[in-house]
């Protein structure tokens, strides 16, 4: 059997820990029948609020390649391309907060305009500097900083390296692609390690369940990091359904049996819904 990559042998080990682990007194086990959710979640509050923004990479590039958040070269390519934001821990949430949207605009208006844009939650600022203290920061693509200023100053507020900022939350919206799950290297069955991509909506994940073939009990997922959730223990039998809980107002939505008997590591299964592009 060929060796797993360091990363996966990483993944694999935190995986066992965190099924391990005592469960948490608060922490949500099965939904009744896809409608219930999960209970003591603050709803999405998209008031204004203050922040710090700076760029990263190339002048008008995509900024990160591929980022804490597990998206890889997804990054690189439309709906993401030039979209991608790094954060500081407070909107990371541990990894929670990957694939959250954000409208980001710059009051200054004798360079920015009035317009904001959206970025996705694809990396994390580490702590320390302007992304330590529980301070909120934005470390954009330099595609997204330029996209802030009036036309024909991007690189005059690129300069400026450094901007006071206003930011809130806003719905993702995918441009009609489904919510698609990427089986990581690794994976086996006695070992699922699940990528969750393209989530409209609120576009984080807060809880995740798995069914296998002929089973009526959902199994809870563990999220290891950014947009990565594993079950382990078995072995497990495909065709899986796979039921998502959104973390920041709970929407709950299952994909039956989206990953097929036969799946394989590095394997992409889109499913056929997703969740709403509202908040």
């Amino acid at each position: 059997m060929p060796m797993a990559s360091p990363r996966a042998a990483a993944s694999l080990l935190l995986c066992i820990l965190l099924v391990s682990a005592p469960a948490a007194s608060t922490a949500t086990s099965l939904f009744d029948d896809g409608k219930a959710a999960a209970k003591g979640k603050a709803a999405v509050d998209m008031e204004w609020r203050p922040a710090t923004a700076t760029w990263y990479g190339d002048a008008e590039g995509d900024g990160s390649t591929g980022g804490a958040c597990g998206y890889g070269s997804l990054v690189d390519v439309v709906p993401m391309k030039a979209r991608v934001g790094s954060v500081s821990p407070v909107l990371f949430k541990d990894g929670e907060g990957c694939g959250a949207c954000y409208k980001v605009k710059c009051l200054d208006h004798g360079i920015c305009s009035r317009r904001a844009v959206t970025v996705i939650v694809t990396d994390e600022c580490p702590g320390g500097g302007l992304c330590g203290g529980g301070n909120t920061h934005f470390d954009l693509s330099g595609a997204a900083y330029s996209r802030m200023a009036i036309a024909g100053a991007g690189a005059h507020l690129r300069d400026r390296g450094q901007l006071k900022v206003v930011y809130r939350r806003t719905a993702c919206k995918y441009g009609g692609k489904n919510i698609a799950f990427h089986v990581n290297e690794g994976s086996t069955p006695f070992w699922l390690s699940l990528l969750i991509e393209f989530e409209d909506g609120e576009g984080d994940i807060g809880s995740m369940q798995l069914k296998q073939a002929n089973s009526a009990q959902w199994l809870d997922m563990k999220h290891v990091w950014g947009a990565t959730w594993c079950l382990y223990g078995g072995p497990t039998a495909g065709p899986f359904s796979v039921r998502l809980t959104t973390l920041s107002a709970p929407k709950t939505l299952t994909a039956r049996d989206v990953i097929p008997r036969n799946w394989a590591p590095r394997g992409t299964y889109t499913s056929r819904l997703n969740f709403e592009t509202t908040l």
